[in-house]
This record gives structure tokens, sequence and C-alpha cells, in this order.
């Protein structure tokens, strides 16, 4: 038998595993697949799990929550579906699944699947990437705003901006945002506030409508304005369930354009209570600090170890020995008490042993012949022979009659063996 002077080179499970999921990740393209919708679970967590198959196959696929809330269908078993996504693998099972990004119905207008083409454009180019995103500044003080200067969303846009904090400057570029030439002006406004400069975030958006209605927000040319600005952007176009290309090139997505100015601008009254409160906060906390070092420092001082350290390892160490000598004292204790338990234990079962018995005066009976002991008179005849086994002889006796409660028996007739 061939033996190693050395281990073979091996993997982990989990490493072999993390090869097989980057080289399925970086290797395989995001995909189209067409099929039915099967196990379909809408988890508490808004994850979505299901299988996509067709007649000779299926694919485990799990669609995350942040991906499944602007789909324009209500997924369910059996619907056919288009779903584009990329082949992972969930290391916990070392399976395969296809992570969907974007889902819609098996023959979707025209309209539709050209918005879902183009969005599997960008986001394979990496517009949509969250590395490229920015994050927000916490304290701007100058907002930009590209939308239409008579619409609903400006007016909720100011409103907002102004209750929440008075002192924050607001900078409108008007824009068309419907119809012919809107994408064109929305991406001419990113770019001019862009080149401006002197302001900290953008707002682009609308209010609701149709999906023609919103559709310079699906625009190439608007994605790429956004993608390109060097001022974080928020979208916030049309209502909760309406998104758009600029929903997922954005830095951030509003539901709407008043939510996308709670989310931009701080609100002063409560950052003047947090401040108040954390001020106050920090003030007691340093005092009770305080309090407590000072305690602590009194206690060193007059403690005895500080004070007699010698004597306090004496005492220790005598402690010590009263411990050893009392778990010697509680041993010898224990093995007393169960030596006398065996010794009584064997002293029971002396005294249930059958020779023991049959010392007090009882006695076996058993037909000669047989080997079953007799436990009554049942099914004995006069003139029948039985054994008597006493503490030292053993008996033949001859039944000579039998009455209720009593059987008598001559044991003259024949001599004991």
């Amino acid at each position: 038998m061939e033996m190693w002077n050395t281990a073979p080179a091996s993997f982990s499970v989990a490493e072999f595993t993390r090869r097989i999921k980057t080289l399925l990740e970086t290797e395989l393209e995001p995909v189209w697949l067409h099929g039915e919708i099967s196990n379909f679970v809408h988890h508490s967590s808004g994850h979505m799990y299901f299988s996509l198959k067709d007649e000779s196959a299926q694919i485990s696929c799990v669609m995350w929550r942040s991906r499944n809330q602007g789909l324009i269908l209500t997924p369910s078993d059996g619907m056919q579906v288009l779903c584009y996504g990329q082949v992972t693998l969930y290391e916990k099972r070392g399976n395969y699944q296809l992570d969907v990004m974007k889902m819609i119905p098996a023959g979707v207008g025209q309209l539709q699947l050209a918005l879902e083409r183009l969005k599997a454009r960008l986001h394979a180019e990496g517009l949509f990437d969250e590395e490229h995103k920015q994050p927000l500044p916490l304290f701007p003080r100058r907002i930009g705003i590209v939308t239409s200067p008579t619409g609903a969303a400006i007016r909720d846009l100011v409103q907002v901006a102004r209750r929440r904090m008075p002192s924050i400057e607001l900078v409108l570029r008007p824009a068309l945002v419907q119809g012919e030439g809107a994408a064109e002006d929305i991406a001419a406004a990113i770019a001019e506030l862009n080149e401006y400069g002197d302001v900290d975030v953008l707002i682009v958006g609308r209010g609701g409508g149709s999906l023609e209605d919103l559709w310079a927000f699906n625009e190439e040319v608007v994605a790429r304005a956004i993608y390109d600005s060097r001022i974080p952007v928020v979208s916030a176009v049309g209502h909760e369930i309406d998104f758009t290309i600029t929903d997922f090139v954005a830095d951030l997505r509003a539901p709407t354009p008043s939510a996308a100015a709670e989310l931009v601008v701080p609100d002063a009254g409560e950052l003047r209570s947090r401040l108040t409160g954390t001020v106050k906060f920090l003030r007691h906390a340093l005092q009770r600090r305080i309090a407590h070092e000072r305690l602590r420092l009194a206690g060193f001082r007059s403690s005895y170890g500080l004070r007699r350290p010698i004597d306090l390892v004496r005492q220790r160490r005598q402690r010590l020995d009263e411990l050893a000598h009392l778990c010697s004292i509680s041993l010898l204790t224990r093995l007393r008490r169960e030596r006398l338990r065996a010794v009584n234990a064997a002293q029971r079962c002396r005294d249930l042993a059958p020779a023991s018995v049959l010392e007090r005066g009882y006695a076996l009976c058993w037909r000669e012949g047989d080997e079953a002991f007799l436990r009554s008179a049942e099914g004995l005849q006069p003139g029948e022979t039985i054994m008597v086994q006493l503490a030292a002889d053993r008996l033949a006796s001859e039944i000579v009659g039998i009455h209720p409660g009593l059987t008598v028996v001559d044991d003259r007739k024949r001599p004991a063996k």
C-alpha cells in the first residue's frame, strides 16, 4: 500500500465552494430566461423564492426585496414570465440559483419590453452598481431641483423643505417632464447644475402618471446624465408604486417628490432636540463616571490588601488548607457510608436466597417427573405422588385426600429419592 510522507494538498469545503462560486459568477453573463413559476414563496422578509421550469428542466430562483418592489406583476404558481438574472451559488447548501434582477410577464407590450431591454443593457454596463452610488450629505446647504415649475411636485418639495429647515436654499432648474424633448431637457438640466456646482444634492422628478407620462425618466440620455453627475442625485418620480430607470441609476430613490424632501432635508427641530439630549446625556454620563472612579480610588486606598498584602496572602493559604481538610473528611465519610450500604445489600441478598427461605420452614412441591413447582392443589388426584423439598431433605409423598384448603399426603408409602 502506497504511503505518503506528507499529507496531499487539499481544499476545505468552504474554499472549494467559494472557487466554484467565483467561477460561476464571473464566467457566466446575466441572461434572460423564460418559463413557468412553481413553488412560489413570498417570504415575510420581502424576498421571493421560486423555481422557473419548462417541460424538461427547472432552476431555483431568488428575487431580493430591494428588486421585487418595483414589479409590474404579482407572481404566482403557473405564471409564464421572463426573468433576467445572474447565476450565483448559495454556499451554505452548495446549490446554484438564478439571482433574479428583473421579471416581466411573457408577452408584455413593446413599450415595456423596450424598457426592460434598456434596463438590462444599462445594468450590464454597471450603471446600477452600488459601488457607483454616492452618499448624500448629512447637512446640505443648497439643494438643486430638476422638475416642472408648475407641477404639484415642486409645490410639495418646497413646502416640506421649508417646514423641516427654513434656512435651506433651493435652486430650481425648470425642465420639461413629459412629451417631446423632455428627456433631453432633463439631462441638460442635470449637466447645468453640475456645471454650476454650488449645490450639495440634486432632486430629479415629477408627479405620478402612466407609463407613457413617465417615459422621459426611462430614456438612456437621462440615465447617463445621472450616472455622470458629480453631485449626488435623488430620483423622485411618480408615486410609490412607480419605478423608472432613473430610480436604479440615482444614488437614492424616493417614492414621491415630497418623500425626497423628507430624505434630503434634515429636520431642524429634531436636530436641535437630539443635540440638546446628547449634550445632557454626555454631561450626566461624565459626572457619573467621575463619581464612580472616585469611589473606586477611595476603596483602593482603604483596602486591606494594599495596607497588609502579605497578611492577605497568608489568610488565603490558611483557607486553602481548611478546604483541603474538609474535602478529605467528606471523602472518608462518603466512603464509609457506601461501604455500609454494600454490606447491608449483601445481607439482604442472602436473606432472600431460596435456601434461606427453606430454612425458615417453607417447602417446594412438584409432581414426580415434572420440574414445575406446584402453587395449588388444582389438578392433583388421590394416589398421585408428589415430591417435597425441605431445607435438608427431600420426600416422596402420596396424596391420600384433597379437601378445600387442605391436601392430605402420606409420605410413608415410598422412600424419598
